[in-house]
């Protein structure tokens, strides 16, 4: 199992989507938020996942599609 941390940014128009939960859901993850702030302009989310590499490396792969910026925080 893989544990890691991501600084998430959000753009406005993903604000209010639930994207937390969809990366979860979609590829087996255990999400646990350590930080955020969030407004209706955008904000920001440091969030740690737990899983396999393959399933963290798909979901920050899909985390950008989605037009969300990730950044892996080492630590």
């Amino acid at each position: 199992m893989t544990k890691a941390k991501l600084h998430l940014t959000f753009p406005k128009h993903l604000v209010s989507e639930p994207v937390i939960h969809r990366v979860g859901a979609e590829f087996g993850l255990v999400t646990n938020i350590h930080r955020a702030n969030l407004e209706d302009r955008g904000g920001w989310v440091i969030l740690e996942v737990d899983g396999t590499d393959e399933q963290v490396a798909n979901a920050i792969d899909w985390l950008a599609e989605q037009g969300l910026k990730v950044d892996r925080i080492e630590g």
